[in-house]
């Protein structure tokens, strides 16, 4: 009896330790599918070019990540018709945490090459797709 109840124990301990990958997997895509939706209603002419981080080094996905969260504060609406949408679209980006702090990165946003708005949401894109895997 008393190994049986070690082992339930060892299950459930492992099975919740298992927990939080797909949990993390699966908010990453909700944020990939709040990037594609900002993508359709961002203002991408006479606009502030934005730094954007393209295949950072390894390690410093945390520093890209916190870079395309500044950069989003400064998108703005293609038109007034999209507005509370895409107000709500960026509240979602600004709070996004990424839990990996990883490495200390010798790269500032500001080191990173300037771009349209459309091609800064496509670069996000690619970098929580690359977080996914």
């Amino acid at each position: 009896m008393g190994r049986m109840i070690i082992l339930c124990i060892l299950f459930l301990s492992s099975s919740m330790a298992l927990t939080p990958a797909p949990y993390k997997t699966a908010k990453y895509k909700q944020i990939l599918k709040t990037i594609r939706l900002l993508e359709t209603t961002v203002k991408d002419k006479d606009v502030e070019l934005l730094h954007t981080p393209e295949n950072p080094v390894d390690g410093c996905t945390f520093t890209a990540v916190t870079c395309f969260q500044k950069g989003t504060l400064k998108l703005r609406p293609e038109n007034s018709q999209v507005n509370s949408t895409f107000i709500q679209t960026i509240k979602i980006l600004k709070r996004f945490s990424f839990s990996d702090p990883g490495k200390p990165c010798e790269s500032s946003c500001e080191s990173y090459e300037k771009k349209k708005p459309k091609e800064f949401l496509k670069s996000f894109a690619k970098l929580i797709k690359k977080v996914i895997r």
